[in-house]
């Protein structure tokens, strides 16, 4: 593939919400993007009480090296006493991660506004 291959840049974008780093990922999740996404979920993982959102929900492609991806980010993320939600209002993606046996792994909404709503600081206030 080559160089110029837009599927090799970076497809995501991040914000923060009170404490929780929202990141959009858009496009293909796959062997060649890969290596950015995971370097960039390893430093948001990197500190202590890591919380992360990962909005799929205008991801159009993940292969099994972006369910790895996903996997390693939230293992990185509970070992340090932190969470990792996914959204997604995807039947497919919720099918591929039951066939996968990882159903049951993810903490999985189907909107951000969702996602958010069950942070630790809501639900203090709640």
């Amino acid at each position: 593939m080559s160089e110029n291959d837009p599927r090799s840049a970076p497809h995501h974008t991040e914000r923060t919400v009170g404490e929780t780093t929202v990141v959009e990922l858009r496009g293909e999740i796959d062997i060649f993007t890969a290596p950015s996404l995971a370097a960039r979920l390893d430093a948001l993982t990197a500190d202590q009480h890591p919380d992360l959102v990962l909005d799929l929900r205008v991801t159009a492609f993940i292969d099994c090296t972006g369910l790895g991806i996903l996997c390693r980010a939230r293992n990185r993320a509970e070992a340090r006493h932190g969470r990792l939600r996914l959204v997604t209002d995807s039947a497919l993606f919720r099918r591929i991660l039951r066939a996968v046996d990882l159903a049951g792994v993810f903490e999985l909404h189907p909107s951000l506004g969702t996602a958010l709503a069950h942070t630790p600081q809501a639900a203090a206030a709640g």
